[in-house]
Order: structure tokens, then C-alpha cells, then sequence
């Protein structure tokens, strides 16, 4: 999808709020990386986020979150920032359906005691209405959170990534655990086939959970 059409004050505008939230990023990882990398990395992010018209208000917001997270990564692929738990990363296609449910219960069933990040080969420019609708009458709200690209940081920092449905599109590193989980698409599918596909996931994530000595809540 092509940029949205601004006009030169609303551009002024975006780019003032985006570089805002440079500076800010700057200061929180003062010391681990310079202002030059962080600046890269909020382009980037910007770049792959400002095409998507439906989130357009919200770039600056979205553009901070990712940009954070894989500065995160980052610094705990290089060793700058310990882990202090494990980190699991979800992928599928379009980030959209699948990999954001199982971040999510992960997330939720772990208690907060597993990092999660989830994202897509091909990220899509929304999570699939029907998703979000399941998981907030599973009391999971998935309102705040939008498709992200797979970035090879985010992988490196992983102790276990997950596929689901994204072939070969994730690079592989020695050391890292991978699974491959076969779960049915909830892209055009009712709620009913949705909150099934929904039980499913749980029901791995409660296992991958044991499997990491973690208990469930709930």
C-alpha cells in the first residue's frame, strides 16, 4: 500500500512526533546504543509502519513500540541487556491472527514470567476483527496491538520461536529452539471456527509453558 497523502504540515507534523519519540528512545537505551543506531531503527520502523492507512494516527505510538522492542532485542542478542526470563517469539504470515493469539495467552497464562514477541513474514495492515472479538470475550484485550514484520533481531534475541504457517520465511540460527505449530488460519473464518482455533493454541501454549517449567495461571 502506498504512503497516505499528507500535506506538507501534517508530514511536518508526523516527522516532528516521530523524531520526539527518537529522542526518547535515546535516552532509555543511553549508554547501550548511540543516537545514530536509534535514529535507523525509528526510520525503519517508521518506514514499515506509515504505509497502513487504517493506523495512520497512531504511526508515532506504533512506531515507538516496535522501535523499542527491537532495540530490546537487540541488546540481548549482542549481551548488553540480560534476560531475566524466557524470551519466545510467535511468527505467521500476516501477524494477524495466529501468532497474536498465541503471544497473548502466552503472555497471560505465564503471569508475565515469559517474554513474548510475535510478528509477520508479510504483516497485514490490521488484526483480523473476528480475533480481536474472541480473545476479549476470553478477557484478552488485543485493541492496542497491530501486525509487525519480522526483523532478524528479534529472532537472535528468542530462546524459542514458533512458526505457524510462515514456511521458510524465518531465518535459522544455531542454538535456538524451533517448533513448528500446524493451527488452522482464522483469516475469513466465523467465530465459532475462530474461538476452536483459539482452544487450540491454549492448549499448546499450556504446554510449551510446562516444557519451560513455567505454570499456568488459570
Amino acid at each position: 500500500m502506498a504512503p497516505v497523502s499528507l500535506s506538507p504540515a501534517e508530514e511536518g507534523e508526523l516527522r516532528l512526533r516521530i523524531r520526539r519519540e527518537a529522542e526518547a528512545l535515546h535516552q532509555e537505551f543511553a549508554g547501550i546504543f548511540g543516537i545514530e543506531t536509534v535514529e535507523r531503527y525509528v526510520q525503519e520502523s517508521f518506514d514499515s509502519i506509515r504505509g497502513r492507512a487504517r493506523v495512520l494516527d497512531f504511526v508515532p505510538v506504533f512506531v515507538h513500540r516496535f522501535t523499542r522492542e527491537r532495540l530490546k532485542a537487540l541488546a540481548q542478542a549482542e549481551g548488553t541487556v540480560a534476560k531475566d526470563q524466557p524470551e519466545v517469539l510467535f511468527v505467521c504470515v500476516h501477524n494477524a491472527g495466529r501468532s497474536q493469539v498465541a503471544a497473548a495467552l502466552t503472555a497471560t497464562l505465564s503471569g508475565g514470567k515469559v517474554s513474548v514477541r510475535s510478528a509477520g513474514s508479510t504483516p497485514a495492515e490490521e488484526i483480523n476483527p473476528a480475533v480481536v472479538e474472541v480473545m476479549s470475550a476470553m478477557g484478552i484485550d488485543l485493541s492496542q496491538e497491530f501486525p509487525k514484520p519480522l526483523s532478524d533481531e528479534v529472532v537472535r534475541a528468542a530462546d524459542v520461536v514458533i512458526t505457524m504457517g510462515c514456511g521458510d520465511a524465518c531465518p535459522i540460527y544455531p542454538g535456538k529452539r524451533y517448533l513448528d505449530w500446524e493451527v488452522d488460519d482464522p483469516a475469513g473464518q466465523p467465530p465459532e471456527v475462530v474461538r476452536r482455533i483459539a482452544a487450540d493454541i491454549e492448549s499448546r501454549v499450556r504446554g510449551l509453558l510446562a516444557e519451560l517449567g513455567v505454570p499456568a495461571t488459570g
